[in-house]
């Protein structure tokens, strides 16, 4: 008679997400694509969680939300509280850039929880875990300093002996 499912399980029946997961150590991004089950654990976390990666398919690493946008494009802003869409007086930040100092607009926002009607959820890889895959940079840097004594040895000339100066 009565259809009595709690708000999370009516909000993750519909939610689907874009997660895009950047690493600031290489500069790239990931995008993952979360639907149903696997999106449920994303809903109602606030922008500046820190969560587990096994979500968005990276275990072991622990990622942080950084943002989103709803499905018609508002971004969501940390300073508001709430999941709700907002039309706020905003001078600089998320969801405004002014083109002069001092300028102020009044622009619509999303809340910093993610619900339903968030459509891109933005996160950061902040803790990698012991042992991952070494980075191109460290890579290099190793064939480097393994390759440094190899041509120091084929390029040493004998030293110098300085002569002495009789006056």
């Amino acid at each position: 008679m009565f259809n009595l499912h709690t708000t999370a399980e009516r909000q993750s029946e519909m939610a689907k997400f874009k997660v895009i997961v950047s690493d600031p150590e290489t500069g790239t991004s990931k995008v993952v694509e979360l639907q149903e089950a696997r999106a449920t654990p994303l809903i109602s976390k606030r922008v500046g969680e820190i969560m587990d990666g096994a979500v968005v398919d990276l275990p072991g690493h622990k990622v942080q939300i950084k943002g989103g946008s709803d499905k018609d494009g508002f971004p969501m802003r940390p300073s508001v509280h709430g999941g709700v869409r907002r039309s706020i007086v905003l001078s600089g930040g998320v969801g405004f850039n002014p083109a002069n100092e001092g300028m102020r607009r009044r622009k619509t926002i999303r809340g910093n929880v993610i619900t339903d009607e968030i459509v891109q959820v933005n996160m950061k890889i902040v803790e990698k875990p012991k042992g991952a895959k070494e980075t191109k940079k460290t890579k290099e840097k190793k064939e480097e300093k393994a390759a440094a004594p190899k041509e120091a040895e084929q390029t040493t000339q004998p030293p110098v002996q300085p002569q002495s100066t009789i006056q």
